[in-house]
């Protein structure tokens, strides 16, 4: 059995996900904004599985320190994770900046997960078949460095689009850095049945179990145990070529130095 942490599991294809893994007796870590709305996930979860082994950490992914906070909890709650799904994310938000200034998207779909990760690395190092499971998406476009670093506004789209892009380089970055922990990056599905799509577009493609199947299959399936530094493309079905800046090492090389930078300050 293996000890997997989804971030984002109180809604949506992350919940899904924890569901259909904690039925087969993982033991589960889920992550959510709302305590509250954690507390019921988790109960929730119990009840319809009959797995005990589930716990809660609370952190807003928008807020760097909350981050590190969430990775000392884990830490000292736990010595191996054999699974880290970075699902969650933001496309319509209220607050359109964190308090550094920084564009929620960007904030949330890409500097946490990066933050996160690093932050647990070593747990993940403990494991005997670790993999890293970062959610893209089919909207990907070149990253304006200014944006990222919060000198420039753009779209909420735009953002949104750039930071899954973000999100996909690094994963590669990563996947190189570390060959020896299995790291994917995966579009569940365009338009799904979650909220996210729902706010941000009023209707839906696909159900959002499609999302959550490909990410239960990700997550612990022999047949993915070689796919390190790979991009899924679930609208197809298949792994595919991610946006070409993703096979850029020098636009790679450029997205983690600005990173470091901006996670410095």
């Amino acid at each position: 059995m293996r000890t997997i942490l989804i971030t984002g599991s109180t809604d949506g294809v992350g919940k899904l996900t924890a569901l259909k893994l904690a039925k087969q007796g993982h033991q589960m870590l889920l992550h959510g904004r709302d305590s509250e709305k954690l507390a019921d996930t988790i109960l929730a979860i119990k009840d319809q599985t009959g797995n005990a082994k589930i716990s809660g950490f609370v952190s807003d992914l928008s807020d760097f320190p909350s981050i590190e906070k969430m990775v000392v909890a884990i830490s000292s709650e736990f010595n191996t994770i054999d699974v880290l799904i970075n699902n969650a994310g933001v496309l319509i938000s209220r607050i359109e900046q964190n308090q550094d200034n920084l564009d929620i998207r960007f904030a949330v779909n890409y500097l946490a997960p990066y933050l996160l990760t690093k932050g647990l690395l070593s747990l993940l190092k403990n494991s005997n078949s670790p993999r890293i499971i970062n959610l893209s998406s089919a909207a990907q476009s070149t990253v304006s460095m200014d944006a990222l670093a919060g000198k420039v506004q753009i779209s909420s789209n735009a953002a949104y689009a750039q930071s899954k892009l973000a999100l996909t380089m690094w994963s590669f970055a990563l996947a190189k850095a570390n060959p020896e922990i299995v790291t994917i990056a995966v579009n569940p599905g365009s338009l799904l049945n979650t909220k996210m799509a729902l706010e941000a577009y009023g209707q839906h493609w696909s159900s959002a179990d499609k999302g959550a199947n490909i990410l239960y299959e990700l997550a612990i399936s022999d047949q993915y145990a070689d796919s390190n530094g790979k991009y899924f493309d679930n609208d197809i079905g298949s792994f595919s070529h991610a946006h070409n800046d993703a096979y850029n090492e020098e636009k790679i090389d450029q997205l983690i130095s600005e990173t470091s930078k901006i996670l410095k300050k």
